[in-house]
């Protein structure tokens, strides 16, 4: 009984051992991923888009062109390479650069924590001759948040630095906001332009509370502390000071449209509408119809091009507000 009570602790005492040991390196390990994790939890990005497309084409003539005719284009590309070294040399050249931002909206502006630290990054190294494109795509949310947005883009023409927004899709409402402080819009055919407007709503369960007996108590300090409400009973006043801070939104709204764009009739677009681009750009509310890839494509002829992209792991909560956005996106233009 004794021996057998000895080898019984024996082996509970390995088992210990054992387990305790894998358990010191599962944490160690855990321990090393969220430091790393932490540390890679915000970084900047940088991607020459230059080289991008060289690449590109690269790949391209490999698959297209006779080996005849690869080797001669090489030979020469060798040959202007080190003519361009020799010039180099003699004087560095000063080159001018593009900037490429992008930004994708959802009802909160959620991006706009990205997008002020892009902003001060290029800020430290960019220069009136440089330029900067953002690729906007937004169907709007939030007035604070897209006014917040829009002041992140003003610190870009403050510096008199030209500023460009792209719209592939859609710039409607706070995205519009956004858009109208850039010195350009370009739009593709087919974006979708506008809705210069403000809405608010929300349902009232206050019959339903009523019908089960339930009451609902609401006490503030200030007369039009709150207007419309989810469960107690709105009254007419309530709706008139609702309807009055959205009429004083609208006109802030218009009034910083009319400063970006002053070409604009502000009576005929601020109607809440949206226009497709190719309409848009007979209103005045975008300068020229074009693809962000095909404006880049032809600036890269001339201009060194950096796409900047501020990194920040987004949390569940976040993920999934961006899902909701695209369903309301489609929603409401589809």
């Amino acid at each position: 009984m004794i021996e057998l009570l000895m080898e019984y602790g024996l082996f509970l005492a390995k088992t210990i051992t054992i387990v305790a040991a894998c358990l010191f390196v599962v944490s160690g390990f855990m321990s090393l991923m969220v430091k790393s994790r932490s540390l890679r939890k915000e970084q900047i990005q940088i991607l020459s888009l230059n080289e991008k497309y060289k690449e590109f084409a690269r790949v391209l003539e490999q698959g297209t062109l006779s080996k005849q005719i690869l080797k001669t284009k090489k030979k020469s590309e060798k040959t202007k390479r080190k003519r361009d070294k020799r010039k180099a040399k003699q004087k560095e050249p000063d080159e001018n650069r593009l900037f490429v931002l992008d930004f994708a909206g959802d009802v909160k502006a959620s991006a706009v924590e990205g997008l002020k630290e892009e902003i001060t990054a290029l800020l430290t190294v960019a220069k009136p001759g440089d330029e900067v494109l953002l690729r906007l795509e937004s169907a709007g949310g939030m007035v604070h948040t897209y006014g917040l947005a829009a002041s992140q883009l003003m610190r870009i023409r403050k510096r008199e630095i030209p500023l460009t927004v792209a719209v592939d899709k859609v710039a409607a409402s706070g995205g519009y906001l956004m858009a109208c402080v850039a010195n350009k819009i370009i739009a593709a055919p087919f974006a979708i332009i506008g809705s210069i407007g403000v809405i608010a709503q929300l349902p009232n369960f206050n019959r339903l509370l009523k019908r089960h007996d339930i009451d609902y108590e609401q006490v503030t300090a200030g007369e039009h502390k709150r207007t419309l409400t989810l469960f107690g009973e709105n009254t007419d006043e309530s709706r008139k000071k609702l309807r009055q801070e959205l009429d004083e939104t609208h006109e802030l709204f218009k009034d910083f449209v009319v400063e970006g764009r002053k070409n604009l009739d502000i009576d005929k677009i601020s109607t809440g509408e949206h226009w497709y681009g190719s309409k848009a750009l007979e209103m005045n509310l975008v300068d020229e119809i074009i693809t962000s890839d095909d404006y880049l494509l032809t600036k890269s002829a001339t201009l060194g091009i950096f796409s900047v992209k501020y990194n920040i792991r987004k949390s569940f909560p976040d993920r999934l507000t961006s899902g909701l956005n695209d369903v309301y996106t489609r929603w409401l233009f589809n």
